[in-house]
């Protein structure tokens, strides 16, 4: 708590990208981590409730879930992980029921429990699923920053288009961060960005912020065999040094100044009631 008592700012980002198989979990891992090496205190939210993997991806045992706070066996505290470099991992659950589908007093609940929890936070990173599920475009559209993860496959364009689609018609979201990942070149990069700026120019009131890319890079499969993250492995590496960059980009991002910085704010968007 600030001296005042106001609860503390937090910046809410979802890492997302639609399609699957474009490396989103590793950026929201690595992007986590690279923050709280520059002295941010991060939390990561597994939002994957049918495929979680943050934990098994950085080799940690986690025997409760956010399923278990939802089901009133244990609290939120009690499941949160300790990752690298202080980074707070909360572990998601396979088959969780959707929040849309959650009581009132599950609602509260969980609303009270992230809040408690962070007070002493400066980032929210929420790994979001593959798809453009109802459980995907809640998480996305309840955070304030959208990092889009895109790579060059034909599918990777229009899935995140078609989810872009979505959260502008429906939710007038008109602002996304886009990173191109696993990249032969710079220029590929740009390529892919140019690609899916130019279908969103033509048919969506959007803003696009490009974030540069990301290299292919083979030490990041060998980082995934070693259940670690990239830029602790091999913290030379070129994916690692972009994976790096990216986070002091985020850093310049202003943080929120209203009620939509806390954590509070950010749970009632997500389970309120369509």
């Amino acid at each position: 708590m600030s001296p005042s008592g106001a609860t503390k700012p937090v910046k809410v980002i979802a890492v997302t990208g639609g399609k699957g198989g474009v490396g989103k979990t590793n950026v929201s891992v690595n992007l986590s981590i690279a923050l709280s090496q520059l002295g941010f205190k991060v939390m990561l939210l597994d939002a994957d409730l049918g495929l979680a993997n943050v934990d098994v991806m950085l080799g940690l045992p986690s025997k409760h879930n956010l399923s278990h706070v939802l089901s009133g066996e244990c609290e939120l505290r009690d499941i949160v992980i300790h990752g690298p470099h202080g980074v707070q991992i909360v572990p998601a659950s396979s088959g969780t029921q959707n929040m849309a589908e959650l009581s009132a007093v599950e609602h509260a609940g969980i609303i009270q429990a992230f809040s408690e929890i962070g007070q002493n936070l400066d980032f929210l990173i929420v790994d979001t699923a593959a798809g453009i599920t109802d459980m995907v475009v809640s998480f996305t559209r309840a955070a304030q920053d959208v990092l889009t993860v895109v790579c060059d496959e034909p599918t990777s364009i229009t899935d995140a288009y078609a989810l872009m689609k979505v959260l502008n018609r429906d939710h007038r979201i008109t602002r996304f961060h886009v990173l191109a990942n696993m990249v032969r070149s710079s220029q590929e990069g740009r390529e892919i960005f140019a690609k899916l700026s130019g279908v969103c120019n033509r048919f969506l009131d959007v803003t696009l912020n490009y974030l540069g890319s990301v290299p292919q890079d083979e030490n990041v499969r060998k980082a995934i065999k070693k259940q670690k993250a990239l830029v602790e492995a091999f913290p030379r590496s070129p994916a690692s040094i972009a994976l790096k960059s990216l986070a002091k980009k985020v850093q310049q991002w202003p943080m929120p100044k209203d009620a939509s910085g806390h954590i509070e704010f950010f749970m009632e968007r997500l389970v309120a009631v369509k």
